[in-house]
């Protein structure tokens, strides 16, 4: 699959227009939690027809120079042609874009852990970013709302130069280097962005559009906006607020963007199905996607350890051991968790079976890429394989029944074809 013909900024611009005329979709950014995921996701896009959004953070996807990602180690380039391969072999001929997500200084883990310098970690995200270009990324989101020094709120007057800078540079390096145009994202639906209130966000959208035009930068595609949704464990613990998303999809409109809402895993379908109406133009869902994968995989290892009992298998995986340590032991689990387990000591989350059986199923992809656990993947499926199982399509129809709510609730079906209408493309 060759780069989309269709940059992404006139698809969302030609989904505008007909939402003008009262055919709305929210679009789905979907998280690249693993290659199968992606397997899933080009599959049900290309038998449903709606556009693909893949939403790449920095800690699953970044350079080499800055430890890659945790997703099979990739690196921008790789996962790019990951995808592109992917897509080729399946025969997708659709729209699938790649995202970066959160791209910006302090946005891995290491770095804020590490209270890297304000200088050096403008510079990795600038860096970060430009690798994002030269992969063919088509489209960044811009976010300096972390900052380990700043206290619990980054200033607005901060976020707001630090993302014209980005901009500007990634503008600089695109232009330089004869690179594709690419559509921007801004925002944060963090607390620590200061954006959460209706007046903060007019005015940053008001100012940064401003700011933007005054150095001949392009306006950004979207915005994003807190709904009032958050994701912890495996449900919303939000409140989303239809009025809020209302009032702050006219004032990103008016601007001539889209509204971004990030977190919206594991809303009822009552709440997505709003908004398409509501005027929300995108989505992003990273996590339960990941959950539902992690699920199918368990579900598979217990159904080896039947086909076990019954003498057909003679050396089982062991599977969810693998994933229950692996999980535990990365500690990335500890963003999604509340309470007291948040600090507690690895050794003693792995001696209490309920909570890191917990952990396995919350946080299991972010150990689907060690050593151990891949092999002993391998292991199960040459297992099922040989009772005549086919486990990977399992997984991937797994991952289908997920992502298909969303393209239910979102009125997504169909709309690649659409919106290539509204541009003129083939």
């Amino acid at each position: 699959m060759p780069p989309s013909p269709l940059p992404l900024h006139r698809a969302a611009g030609a989904m505008r227009a007909l939402a003008s005329r009262g055919l709305r979709a929210t679009w789905l950014g979907i998280g690249p939690m693993s290659d199968t995921v992606i397997e899933a996701a080009l599959r049900l896009a290309g038998e449903r027809r709606f556009p693909l959004l893949f939403i790449a953070s920095r800690n699953q996807v970044d350079s080499a120079e800055f430890g890659s990602g945790y997703v099979r180690g990739w690196d921008q380039a790789a996962f790019a042609a990951a995808v592109r391969g992917m897509a080729g072999r399946l025969g997708f001929d659709g729209l699938c874009y790649l995202c970066r997500d959160h791209g910006g200084p302090w946005q891995r883990d290491r770095e804020r852990g590490d209270r890297l310098p304000a200088g050096e970690a403008m510079e990795i995200a600038g860096r970060s970013l430009e690798a994002d270009l030269e992969a063919g990324f088509d489209l960044l989101h811009v976010d300096p709302t972390k900052d380990p020094h700043a206290g619990e709120t980054v200033p607005l007057d901060t976020v707001l130069r630090r993302t014209v800078d980005l901009v500007a540079r990634a503008e600089d390096t695109r232009r330089r280097r004869g690179l594709p145009e690419v559509a921007y994202e801004v925002g944060t639906e963090e607390t620590s962005g200061g954006l959460t209130s209706e007046e903060a966000f007019a005015g940053f959208a008001e100012r940064l559009a401003g700011a933007l035009g005054a150095r001949g930068l392009p306006p950004p595609a979207y915005i994003v906006g807190q709904t009032g949704t958050l994701t912890r464990l495996t449900e919303n613990v939000g409140r989303f607020s239809p009025a809020a998303a209302r009032r702050l999809s006219a004032i990103a409109l008016r601007h001539g963007m889209g509204l971004k809402e990030h977190n919206g895993d594991y809303l009822p379908d009552a709440t997505l199905a709003l908004h398409p109406g509501l005027g929300v133009a995108a989505v992003n869902v990273a996590p339960e996607f990941g959950v539902a994968e992690t699920a199918a995989w368990l579900a598979l290892a217990e159904a080896e350890d039947g086909l076990a009992a019954q003498g057909l298998v003679a050396r089982p995986s062991s599977l969810a051991e693998a994933l229950r340590a692996g999980s535990v032991r990365s500690e990335r689990w500890r963003k999604w968790m509340t309470g007291d387990d948040v600090r507690r000591p690895v050794e003693d989350v792995l001696g209490d079976a309920r909570l890191s059986d917990l952990i396995a199923r919350v946080g299991g992809h972010y150990a689907f890429d060690l050593p151990e656990v891949r092999a002993r993947r391998e292991a199960l499926e040459a297992n099922l394989g040989a009772c005549g199982l086919r486990p990977r399509r399992f997984v991937v129809d797994a991952l289908k029944r997920s992502m298909g709510r969303y393209v239910d609730c979102l009125n997504l079906e169909g709309v690649t074809d659409l919106v290539r209408a509204e541009c003129g493309a083939a």
